[in-house]
């Protein structure tokens, strides 16, 4: 495996993202501490990201609105704009690449670039004038942390390291050379790791490694028996600064989740909310080539839920799709009492399937049904794709109030325009 000699890779985080967005177009949020919550007129629901002036007063993201009022009693509660943050997104990226070529789009505010030979004696340069590029084409309010690494690995540690420099938050700017290491990480806690969270940290306790010297010390094999797979192995290559490629992700499935607004959190309204969600992900199925051959629906209920499956003839239409659903929810009333109130749902399709080919059932003769249906959904999606918007549906089409169902913030997927019919 290979050990770069000199820094190869650049990890950019934006800092704050999604309320830094909300600060560029409405300028009186500007240098204010601003929460980004689900829905506006109500304080019964959680911060889903906040700004550095709210993160300097002990503000954290995934907080409820009552905690982080008691902490910031000046904190403007913003609705989120989720296609607000999905254009900023695609102007940000567009003017790094006029920069330097991105590499992968691992979230919608973090990116990875290859580092070009002629920058990498002096790469804080490289990361001033994406910085300058930035402020210059698209905003100043919208700020970025960068680090660089010899490997993907170390450079977002650096990124992370960086945001967190001085007595402010984020417009960070961070190199650590191959030559230089490992002091850097020596100065870390084992929790600025990427994946290493409150679990595997006690875990790694239970084994005797409670800094990161003790990890740096570990042996490759025996991180892998303390992870239980290859990653663990992989880290240890990553964290000595050779040049780790993880394994292409495999696509298992297509969902989506809604918390419910706390006056439409009825089993009625939550049944209607998952058949939207639903061909929400069919259609992104559908548009990515694939067939699914199962179903699972939960529900979230105060103190417990509620969960359930069901297998699916590697389907590909709305139809099949909502008629296996209507089958959960019959399970779900059948055990639920009916005055139940679900705060949050999500429907997954999985054990995918490529589009191109299907394996019809040999004990089912629906073929010229499932066809049939098929083309029909066909119809549907090219009407819709004419119009941009939902124009027809199978069944009532009736958003839940807060709009972008399906098209929600994301820090994993990077929304579709077509997320937003």
């Amino acid at each position: 495996m290979r050990k770069p000699a000199e820094i190869e890779r650049l990890y950019l985080d934006f800092d704050c993202f999604f309320a830094a967005v909300a600060q560029q177009v409405t300028p009186a949020l500007r240098g204010r501490p601003v929460g980004i919550v689900p829905f506006a007129g109500t304080d019964r629901t959680c911060i889903i990201a906040c700004s550095r002036e709210a993160k300097l007063q002990g503000v954290k993201n995934v907080m409820s609105v009552q905690e982080a009022l008691a902490l910031c009693r000046d904190l403007i509660l913003v609705p989120q704009v989720p296609d607000l943050y999905r254009r900023a997104h695609n102007a940000l990226i567009s003017e790094i690449n006029a920069v330097l070529p991105v590499d992968a789009i691992k979230s919608i505010d973090e990116i990875t670039c290859r580092v070009a030979p002629i920058d990498r004696a002096d790469p804080l340069a490289l990361g001033r004038r994406i910085k300058q590029r930035i402020a210059k084409e698209v905003s100043s309010i919208i700020t970025c942390s960068i680090g660089f690494g010899a490997n993907r690995q170390l450079a977002k540690m650096a990124c992370k390291a960086g945001k967190r420099g001085g007595d402010g938050y984020g417009d960070g700017n961070l190199a650590w050379h191959p030559p230089d290491m490992p002091a850097p990480l020596l100065a870390l806690e084992l929790e600025d790791i990427p994946g290493i969270g409150a679990r595997m940290k006690e875990r790694l306790a239970e084994r005797g490694i409670a800094s990161m010297r003790q990890l740096l010390a570990t042996q490759p094999k025996h991180m892998r028996k303390l992870w239980g797979n290859v990653t663990g192995e992989r880290l240890w290559y990553a964290l000595h600064g050779y040049d780790v490629q993880a394994p292409r992700a495999q696509r298992g499935m297509y969902g989506h989740g809604r918390v419910l607004p706390p006056d439409h959190r009825s089993l009625d309204e939550a049944h209607q909310a998952s058949r939207l969600l639903l061909v929400k992900a069919a259609r992104r199925m559908r548009r990515d080539g694939y067939r699914a051959g199962a179903l699972w629906l939960w529900l979230s209920i105060r103190d417990s839920g509620w969960s359930g499956g069901r297998g699916l003839a590697e389907i590909w239409d709305d139809h099949a799709a909502l008629m296996a659903l209507e089958e959960l929810w019959r399970e779900a009333r059948q055990d639920l009492p009916p005055r139940t109130r679900v705060i949050q749902i999500g429907v997954t399709l999985g054990n995918l399937t490529s589009a191109r080919v299907r394996q019809l059932d040999f004990f089912a003769d629906d073929d010229r049904t499932r066809r049939r249906w098929e083309a029909i959904t066909e119809s549907i999606d090219a009407l819709n794709r004419k119009h941009g918007r939902t124009l027809v549906s199978l069944g009532p089409w009736m958003p839940p109030p807060g709009g972008y169902a399906g098209g929600k913030i994301s820090y994993t997927r990077i929304p579709r325009i077509e997320d937003f019919w």
